[in-house]
């Protein structure tokens, strides 16, 4: 299928109602207003192609840059395609639920997570700080340095009070993700979910708390929870 057949294909499958659901979370024209699970069909049939992932990703529109990453080889992506896909997710459902979830497949997505968590963008830190939810909710414990994680849980703790919101968020993610998702650090999340409290989010309209979630989590007897498949 070449890539005007699936644009075509995607602006049939758009929806008023999910393309105003999109555009009040931040997304901008163009959208189509796809329901992710109406893109199932469509990605049976591609499979996996990232010449046409990356056509679809460059065009700006939101439901062909989320589709992208449906059909992305993350394996295939350096380092420069990563930071080209950030410069363009411009608001925080492509930074972290579509670039930080194809990074999280990718055998560069820990180096990559960690130089975003160390910037200064917010964006590109909440697709770092998302990137390790997801390959700490899927990959198996062997895979991580403790002290690495340690350290990270130590710095969301020192510094999710004064972060931008999306960054907040993600810390705050980050924090209940390895409390319920990596035994070896399960106590020391804890303590940090703990430690931080709630959070404020649109100064004070919402608050987060993660230890909140990490009840949830222990009550249904889920600690040590690994997803099967990161992308949809």
């Amino acid at each position: 299928m070449d890539f005007e057949t699936v644009m075509q294909e995607l602006e049939a499958l758009g929806k008023e109602r999910m393309k105003k659901m999109y555009m009040g979370n931040g997304a901008r024209e163009p959208v189509f207003g796809v329901a992710t699970g109406a893109m199932k069909p469509l990605a049976k049939q591609i499979k996996l192609n990232q010449p046409l992932a990356e056509r679809l990703y460059a065009t700006g529109n939101y439901d062909a840059m989320y589709f992208a990453g449906v059909i992305a080889e993350p394996l295939k992506m350096t380092e420069a395609d990563f930071e080209r896909w950030m410069d363009g997710a411009y608001f925080y459902m492509l930074s972290d639920y579509v670039v930080a979830v194809t990074l999280a497949e990718a055998d560069i997505a820990q180096e990559v997570a960690d130089r975003w968590i160390a910037s200064g963008e917010e964006l590109r830190r909440s697709a770092g700080w998302s990137c390790y939810c997801w390959l700490l909710g899927s990959r198996k414990d062997s895979e991580f340095n403790d002290s690495k994680i340690a350290g990270l849980l130590d710095l969301a703790e020192r510094t999710i009070h004064d972060a931008p919101d999306r960054v907040k968020s993600a810390m705050n993610t980050f924090l209940y993700t390895v409390a319920t998702s990596y035994v070896p650090l399960h106590e020391k999340a804890v303590a940090a979910a703990k430690a931080v409290g709630p959070v404020e989010l649109q100064k004070g309209k919402k608050f987060i708390d993660a230890s909140e979630n990490i009840q949830k989590f222990t009550d249904k007897g889920k600690l040590g929870f690994k997803r099967k498949y990161v992308r949809c």
